[in-house]
């Protein structure tokens, strides 16, 4: 019997050629409103966020996404996300979340830079600031 797996690949971190920010992570920002994430980094430069939709009583905003690119030694990108009233389920913002990491085997540690802009594209929020730091998750 001969079986054939299509799509499957190493793990990051475990000696493959992706570059190191490729994987999950789960991901603290202890200034965001839900201080736990998970981000999932994929090879061809995008990224995924989802956290609970718990941060805000007022809006919905559990996840998003994004780019990212090698700077340097370390990585940037972009996330956007949309959030939306909980009682009318009307738009409310986008948010575009700009940050910058540094990797070391299984952890990175960075920064993020988040700007809100209403339905006519003017900022209502931020800059606000907040530390990343993230552990890979592993098999």
């Amino acid at each position: 019997m001969v079986l054939l797996l299509t799509g499957c690949h190493q793990a990051p971190g475990g000696g493959s050629d992706s570059p190191a920010i490729v994987g999950a992570w789960i991901v603290r920002a202890p200034e965001a409103p839900f201080p736990v994430h998970m981000f999932v980094f994929h090879s061809d430069g995008t990224v995924q966020q989802s956290n609970p939709d718990a941060g805000d009583p007022a809006t919905s905003d559990s996840n998003l996404m994004g780019v990212w690119v090698r700077d340097g030694e370390g990585f940037r990108g972009k996330a956007i996300e949309i959030t939306a009233d909980r009682a009318t389920h009307l738009f409310v913002s986008r948010g575009e979340i700009s940050f910058a990491l540094k990797v070391s085997g299984n952890a990175f540690t960075g920064t993020a830079r988040a700007v809100f802009y209403d339905a006519n594209g003017q900022r209502i929020k931020g800059p606000v600031q907040a530390r990343l730091e993230g552990e890979r998750v592993l098999p």
